[in-house]
This record gives structure tokens, C-alpha cells and sequence, in this order.
């Protein structure tokens, strides 16, 4: 019997170990409420906001479901027009060297112009910085993307040229003539037109995408600003500030068919966007503080809402749903409900928001 002592004394030895271990972390039991959770990544959101910021020379983004900031990129100095390139992986920002000059500033107090700061850069979405920097004449005020990616066209503002740039290469390939003072570059839905539109000589341009030439020039009221196709190509929106108008366009024939004027002391049209369906034309006003509303039909406003201080650059979301407008002096964004026309937020941007840009996801 003494010579099992030593077999029973090892066995409760380990028994005793096991029972202390079970006592200590039983296999049924929850894991502490402080435990660590597995790390899962955010749903991106539903789309994406860019805003050019034409003081601090910096672009905003903002998540399209929480409205937050989420990065700031610097771009360079005066960022203005803003545009997506097919496929949505790259924006295209004008840049420009020459220095503000606002209603009433003399321009022979103004400083000279940087022109190694004019170009239009390239800001690659995934990265969020600018790649690259294409030279595209002097003083880009906006930028459109050929259907293909391919090409840029850029209204070069001091030179009343709108320049047709190779992307790859950064090939300047032509110089079109356009009027005085050129702003607003809307490439048709089709692509196969460019509206330009020329604030001193009351104009609009249309350049063949194609043949990269001039085939036509249309009067419009004085002072246009941008331009805006139907979806569906047959007609297109000219906004007029000194006449406080919308120019009607039958693309077919590149002719004004129709003029929508807007009441209100202060209104001054300046950024125009159509409804994804074609049925509702939006307008900021600038000085007026809004966002008018036109039925595509009847040509008659039939809303408005009242946004930031001096409203330039807006864009809608795909669905339609939202409106983004950039207002300058108040240096903020406001997102608009298209079906309430309530603004639902107010965002704070950078210095003299101007241009704005969605990217879906």
C-alpha cells in the first residue's frame, strides 16, 4: 500500500490544479464587458462633397451621410471651377495666379500676377492630394473633362482663350478665341459639345469636342456665368447676373428659345444645375442669398430657399435629393433638401468657398 501513495498524491495534485483553473475561467462564461472588440471598418458613405476654397487655396471634403469634414487638401493658389473625371477616381481643380479682382476694385492697384501658380491640378481621390499640376494656359477660372478622360477644356479668364489640354502629355493642343472674360465650360451629356460663355461680349461659345474648333457663338444676357445641359442633351440652361435671367437653349440649333427672368432686388444668377429626371432647374442667385427652384416645363419658379451669403457653386447628389451650395464671404456650405427646400445643415468650410464637386460612391 505505501508504494501507491506517490500514484494517489500526483492524481489529487492534478485534480486540484484543474478544479482551481475551471474556478477561475469557466468555458461558459461571457468575456469581460472591457474586452476588446474585433476593429471593423466604417461603411464609406454614400457619396463624397469637394469644395474649392478660393482664398485659403484649399480644398474641403465632407461625408455625404454625417456631413463632417473629414481632410482638408491644399491645392494651390485661387482654386475656382471644380469637375469629376469619368470614372470618379480624379478631380480636375483651375488655379489661378492672378490676383482677386471684385466688382469695383481698380486693377491697377492690384499686384502682378504669379503665373507659375496657373494651371489646373489633379487630385487624386484615393490619396487625397494633387498628383500633378497641368499647364493650361494663363488664369483657369473653370475646367470640363472630355466623355473619354482624355482632355480638359479650361476657360483662361485674362485671355479670352479657352485652352484644350492632353492630359497625359499636359499638351496644350489648341487656343480657341471665346469673348472676353470666359467662366462657365459645360460639356454636353453626349460630349460632344463645349459651352463657354464670355461675361464682357454676353456670349456662348460652343466648341466641337472633336474637331477642337469654334462652330457657332450665341447671344445670351449680359454677364453669363455657367450653363447646364438637360439630361438628356436638348437643351441647356445660361444664367445671366446682369439681367437677373435664365437663357432657354434648343441644343440642336444652338439658339435661345425661351428667357426665364427672376424678381428680387438682389438676385444675381450666377451657378445653374438640373434635376437628374430634367424636371427642375436650380439656381443660385448670389447677392440674393438663394436658391431659386424652375419647373423644366412651364419655365416658371416655383420655390426657394434661402441659403448663405453670397451662394456660387452648387451641385446635386445623383439622386437628386440634396443640394450643395458654396457660399463665399460666409465661408461655409449649405446642404439643401430638394423635396422640403430646407437647408438640413450648414458646414464650415475654408476661406470663400466657390466651387463644388460630388463623387459617389
Amino acid at each position: 500500500m505505501r508504494g501507491q501513495r506517490p500514484r494517489y498524491a500526483a492524481l489529487a495534485a492534478l485534480l486540484a490544479v484543474s478544479a482551481c483553473s475551471d474556478a477561475q475561467a469557466p468555458a461558459d462564461e461571457p468575456p469581460p464587458a472591457d474586452a476588446a472588440a474585433p476593429m471593423t471598418e466604417a461603411a464609406p458613405p454614400p457619396y463624397v462633397v469637394y469644395v474649392t476654397n478660393e482664398g485659403s487655396g484649399d480644398l474641403t471634403v465632407i461625408r455625404g451621410d454625417t456631413h463632417e469634414v473629414t481632410a482638408t487638401i491644399p491645392l494651390g493658389k485661387r482654386p475656382r471651377g471644380i469637375n469629376v473625371a469619368p470614372g470618379g477616381t480624379q478631380l480636375f481643380v483651375a488655379l489661378s495666379g492672378s490676383p482677386a479682382a471684385p466688382p469695383g476694385v481698380d486693377e491697377d492697384t492690384l499686384p502682378p500676377p504669379d503665373r507659375a501658380a496657373d494651371g489646373v491640378g489633379i487630385v487624386d481621390i484615393a490619396t487625397q492630394e494633387v498628383v500633378t499640376v497641368l499647364r493650361a494656359g494663363t488664369d483657369p477660372e473653370q475646367v470640363a473633362v472630355s466623355a473619354d478622360g482624355t482632355r480638359i477644356f479650361v476657360a483662361n479668364e485674362d485671355a479670352a482663350l479657352a485652352s484644350i489640354v492632353e492630359i497625359a502629355t499636359g499638351e496644350v493642343v489648341a487656343q480657341l478665341p471665346v469673348g472676353g472674360e470666359p467662366e462657365g465650360v459645360t460639356l454636353s451629356p453626349d460630349g460632344r459639345w463645349v459651352y463657354v460663355t464670355s461675361e464682357n461680349d454676353s456670349q456662348v461659345s460652343v466648341i466641337d469636342a472633336e474637331a477642337l474648333e469654334v462652330v457657332t457663338v450665341f447671344d445670351v444676357g449680359p454677364r453669363p456665368r455657367s450653363s447646364s445641359f438637360s439630361p438628356d442633351g436638348t437643351r441647356a440652361y445660361v444664367t445671366s447676373e446682369n439681367a437677373a435671367s435664365v437663357s432657354v437653349v434648343d441644343t440642336s440649333t444652338h439658339t435661345v428659345v425661351d428667357t426665364v427672368t427672376l424678381t428680387g432686388e438682389t438676385v444675381r444668377p450666377m451657378g445653374v444645375v438640373v434635376s437628374p429626371d430634367g424636371g427642375r432647374i436650380y439656381v443660385s442667385t448670389g447677392r440674393g442669398r438663394q436658391i431659386m427652384v424652375i419647373d423644366a416645363e412651364t419655365l416658371d419658379v416655383v420655390g426657394a430657399v434661402e441659403v448663405g451669403t453670397r451662394p456660387w457653386g452648387i451641385a446635386l447628389t445623383a439622386d437628386g435629393r440634396y443640394l450643395y451650395a458654396a457660399n463665399g464671404p460666409s465661408n461655409d456650405v449649405s446642404v439643401v433638401d430638394t423635396e422640403s427646400l430646407e437647408v438640413v445643415a450648414t458646414v464650415a468650410a475654408g476661406d470663400r468657398p466657390w466651387g463644388v464637386a460630388i463623387v459617389q460612391n
